[in-house]
């Protein structure tokens, strides 16, 4: 069955247009295929660029070349796309946000830390308003200062659609994740006023998300974004020097980075976009890249056996269905249907599928955190309860429950969401369930979950596959489930309203007590899986394979990585 989905994601068209439409920067999009690219690695041993020059002696710690299982190499305009993976190697990379995590440990969760700003507090006087104080000394790439108002003029392309440096496409990658911001200011050089529509206790974790781009720059490649991104400047640890979209990124350290504990020591970074699982395998077999992410299960054994470095650690990860239980005509209105789904799926089986590259997912959240709650309705496989809970609802094998499903074919965090779902698909078969997928290229996906199950590009579908970050409370629940963010505002996709969740949303964003809100986290947790609004499925274990000449690198549990420590021997 994995065959046909596959088979079915070769005829996505992948274009030469960037997200929006507008023309590509580079190169010319190419087709791909599962089929092309395999044997185009294994028959000329070469990727579409001139890989003798990657792997030519470099100065420092060498050259790192990753397989990313994006399509596409993020955008470098600042907000990139291309979702998690496109912020871990490409804004956090060439750029840098005034809010950042620490990285440094493999051993403990990931905490907020100062970056471009050095502190940030919300006023005693009026809970809606923040200032945050700059770092001095921090120059972008192309030699320009960065300060308050630069800060200022980054917020303005997200937020302001009548200023002439806003940008739709950064606007639709950033704008949600700062959904209470109104407006960003500049007091002085070093300090930044931001405002507020609602109390916002959290809103450092949404800052955290937004990098800076030069104003500087957009002025000198003339006010066009698109010409931005073949002269990209940020203050980040790299600079960027060739993109093309659908062929390669290449970075080069940037040995005047200001902060001394994220400065690389590598030479060069390069991103190369295989989507295809065992495209990756290949390309690491074969010496063209050095690091790839998300190997095939089936593929790690052998791996290992060959010497590669099979490098895992637990993280604030969540695979899960998005279910419209709102709209008129969905059947997952039924809490029985819902239940029953959750009843049915082998999460074991998927996890030894995945070489154990997975816990089981129980709900947003594993049972360890201290967000989990107790909730009453414990999810397992137990497909007889499955059945009976459709057998009251009026449904079985011979009148099965029928629901269309929008997933990718492949994406970031999404570890292998073909095989995947094709067992999910086979499970809820079994009982009852009958479902038709719609694969979609991973940008299409993410444009349909940010519009919402009931705008014309979720193309009719009452559930969604889908992986995130789930870090903190916003993350984790809030936007998610907050009627208020119901898309496109925010990111609840189906349009979910729910009292006591909104209590709940409400409560997080004005309580700044962190016990508080651990208590709130749970209750809105228990609430979510006692309804049982998504399907539970996964916690991605964050598996990665890289050469043994990789050095120095420390996996955090966290979505992003800091390549700072990375050499190559």
């Amino acid at each position: 069955m994995a065959r046909g989905l596959l088979r079915r994601m070769e005829r996505v068209a992948v274009t030469g247009a960037t997200p929006g439409g507008r023309p590509q920067p580079g190169k010319p999009g190419m087709k791909f295929s599962r089929r092309s690219a395999l044997r185009a690695t294994l028959a000329a041993a070469t990727l579409p660029w001139d890989m003798a020059l990657a792997q030519a002696p470099a100065a420092q710690g060498g050259t790192l070349r990753i397989g990313m299982t994006a399509a596409a190499v993020p955008l470098p305009n600042g907000q990139t796309d291309q979702g998690g993976e496109g912020q871990r190697f490409m804004a956090y990379t060439v750029f840098d946000s005034l809010v950042f995590w620490d990285l440094s440990r493999a051993d403990a969760p990931s905490r907020l830390v100062p970056n471009l700003a050095t502190e940030w507090a919300v006023d005693p006087a009026d809970s809606k308003r923040w200032l945050f104080t700059i770092r001095e000394g921090v120059k972008f790439h192309d030699g320009s200062a960065f300060d308050a108002y630069a800060a200022q003029w980054n917020f303005e392309k997200l937020l302001d659609s009548s200023a002439p440096h806003f940008d739709p496409r950064q606007a639709a990658q950033g704008r949600s994740r700062i959904p209470s911001v109104v407006k960003a200011t500049a007091l002085d050089a070093r300090t930044l006023e931001i405002r507020t529509s609602e109390i916002d206790a959290l809103l450092p974790y949404g800052i955290a998300w937004i990098v800076m781009s030069s104003p500087a720059q957009w002025e000198k490649v003339g006010r066009s974004w698109d010409a931005f991104l073949n002269a990209p400047s940020g203050t980040g640890p790299f600079r960027m020097t060739e993109f093309s979209l659908r062929e390669r990124g290449v970075m080069v350290a940037n040995r005047d980075y200001w902060n001394p504990a994220r400065r690389p020591k590598l030479e060069r970074l390069v991103l190369l976009p295989l989507p295809e699982a065992n495209t990756r395998a290949a390309a690491l077999r074969a010496g063209q890249v050095d690091w790839i992410e998300a190997p095939a299960p089936d593929v790690t054994a052998s791996l290992r056996a060959a010497r590669f470095n099979i490098v895992t650690n637990e993280y604030p990860h969540n695979w899960v269905w998005h279910l419209d239980f709102t709209s008129p005509g969905s059947v997952w209105r039924d809490l029985r249907i819902r239940k029953a789904a959750n009843l049915a799926v082998d999460r074991d089986g998927i996890a030894g599928m995945m070489d154990g590259q997975m816990l089981p997912g129980v709900g947003l959240l594993t049972p360890s955190s201290p967000w989990f709650g107790q909730p009453g309705f414990r999810i397992r496989h137990d497909p007889a309860e499955a059945r009976k809970l459709l057998a009251e609802a009026g449904f079985g094998p011979r009148n099965p429950v029928k629901t269309k499903v929008l997933i990718p074919g492949q994406g970031s965090g999404m570890m292998q969401p073909l095989p995947m779902n094709e067992a999910i698909q086979e499970n809820l078969r079994e009982v009852g369930i009958q479902v038709e997928y719609e694969v979609m290229e991973w940008n299409a996906l993410v444009n349909a979950w940010r519009a919402g199950s009931r705008d014309p590009l979720s193309r009719g579908a009452h559930a969604l596959n889908y992986s995130y970050f789930s870090q903190d409370p916003f993350t984790a629940l809030i936007r998610h489930v907050d009627s208020a963010l119901a898309a496109p505002r925010g990111t609840n996709w189906g349009h979910t309203a729910d009292a006591e969740l909104d209590a709940v949303c409400k409560g997080l964003r004005e309580t700044f007590d962190p016990a508080a809100q651990d208590a709130l986290m749970a209750r809105g947790h228990q609430r979510i899986v006692d309804e049982a609004m998504f399907l539970f499925v996964a916690h991605d274990l964050n598996a990665r394979a890289m050469s043994s000449r990789v050095r120095g690198f420390v996996q955090a549990r966290n979505w992003f990585q800091d390549f700072g420590t990375v050499t190559m021997a």
